[in-house]
């Protein structure tokens, strides 16, 4: 699977590790051998026909034999050489076809040829199972219509002189005849029908090891983006932008990993992270909020994407306050030392996908930029909010009295710290409580 994208369009294509015209070549190299057996198989039968009219002393031209072996020789002689299988399949089929008749008509009547014309059958069988059931029409038709003049030629012309031959020879060749085509045509199907099954299970397993490879790639997207824009990535060829209105943004970065990576390998630092973001993406998980990305040792996670939990604020609190504890807590990570700090902003974000190789779900605005400022001037330890932030969940969680910081292009703003959850929580907020942030304007006050 991959994925296709442009300036304005991004396009999902799955790419099968096995091609279908493998199946296709597969069919034709079955068609080129059931006619090929035929071929040798027709060949064969006729030397064995004469060789028993000859045993039983029954003379008549063997010209049409002759010139029958002759061409059909010739022909899969030029097929080998030249590759051409259409020609082939057309020259055989008129051998088996026409000759058939011919042979009948030059030693007299149906009944004195013990009905070889129902060699001729093998023309339409033949096409059908080489070429298809729409190509097996027009044989088909031929051959009625041969069997047809051949029905006229014995009724209206044919004489009652068997030339020599009798009944019980003209009835052991009747029988001979027909278990002879019989039996050619049930091994010719056999055949097919085998190797039409050992193609249909090698496409089925094809097709599961596809499926599979499918559902690992699919795994790949979904942790790569949020669950609702893979989706859309897979449905829809054109730009994915969406507008938020108010969403929580948190920012959370380590502290003194870049002094300690000095001090570790390769194999131990990215273990390391490893096991820190991989505790992060398990919370991320618990509070189904996004994780949107990571930037060296600075993860990123928003809350309110997913519109069907309305205290997403919380669970954006509740995140940081665990992410925290993880850090200190975790006996892994605790002989190194490290810390982690944190800046949480609410407000509304431009979300998309952009880029064209390793492309990426990013977030953009004001409250982006925010919390990121918020995590830079945090100390370690210390989670920082903005002021809507604050009031959106200052009933169920403890904060330390406002400060004032300078953010770069914002100016002066407000922000709190949050410590812990409340020991007596009022209640949970819900969205709708905005007026929350009214009735605290008077706790806005810079120190």
């Amino acid at each position: 699977m991959i994925f296709k994208g442009g300036s304005s369009k991004f396009k999902m294509i799955k790419v099968p590790d096995f091609s279908i015209e493998s199946n296709y070549s597969q069919e034709d190299k079955l068609h080129k051998e059931l006619l090929i057996f035929a071929c040798a198989f027709m060949n064969l039968a006729v030397v064995l026909w004469l060789a028993i009219y000859w045993l039983m002393g029954l003379n008549f031209s063997t010209n049409v034999a002759l010139v029958y072996q002759l061409v059909s020789v010739a022909s899969l002689i030029h097929f080998f050489k030249v590759k051409n299988f259409k020609v082939f399949r057309f020259v055989q089929l008129s051998l088996f076809l026409f000759v058939p008749f011919i042979m009948q008509w030059s030693i007299g009547s149906a009944v004195t040829a013990s009905g070889v014309m129902l060699w001729a059958l093998l023309a339409p069988i033949g096409a059908l199972v080489v070429s298809g059931w729409r190509d097996s029409v027009p044989w088909f038709i031929a051959y009625m219509v041969m069997t047809a003049i051949s029905g006229f030629f014995d009724y209206y012309l044919a004489v009652t002189d068997t030339s020599g031959v009798s009944m019980k020879t003209i009835g052991f060749f009747f029988a001979l005849n027909f278990a002879a085509m019989s039996a050619i045509l049930y091994f010719l199907v056999r055949y097919f029908v085998v190797e039409m099954n050992k193609i249909k299970q090698q496409l089925d397993e094809q097709h599961q090891l596809l499926a599979e490879e499918q559902k690992k790639s699919e795994r790949v997207l979904i942790n790569v983006l949020p669950n609702t824009i893979a989706q859309r990535l897979k449905e829809s060829d054109g730009l994915i932008a969406d507008g938020h209105a108010d969403v929580t943004v948190m920012f959370a970065d380590l502290v003194n990993f870049t002094q300690l990576t000095e001090s570790l390998s390769p194999e131990q630092m990215v273990g390391l992270l490893n096991t820190i973001f991989s505790g992060f993406d398990e919370l991320c998980d618990k509070y189904e909020v996004e994780k949107i990305k990571t930037i060296g040792d600075a993860y990123m996670a928003v809350g309110g994407l997913n519109r069907e939990r309305a205290d997403y604020t919380c669970d954006i609190a509740n995140l940081a306050l665990e992410m925290r504890g993880f850090v200190e807590n975790h006996p892994e990570l605790s002989v190194y030392g490290l810390g982690i700090h944190t800046g949480i902003a609410t407000g509304p974000v431009v979300a998309g996908v952009i880029g064209t190789k390793r492309f990426i779900y990013d977030l953009w605005g004001d409250t982006v930029n925010i919390a990121s400022r918020l995590t830079d001037e945090a100390s370690q330890d210390v989670i920082q909010v903005d002021k809507t932030t604050y009031n959106r969940i200052r009933h169920n969680y403890a904060f330390e009295p406002p400060a004032t910081i300078h953010v770069k292009g914002k100016g002066e703003m407000v922000m709190y710290r949050l410590t812990s959850k409340s020991n007596e929580p009022t209640g949970r907020f819900s969205l709708t409580g905005r007026h929350a942030e009214a009735d605290n304007s008077a706790e806005q006050s810079t120190p």
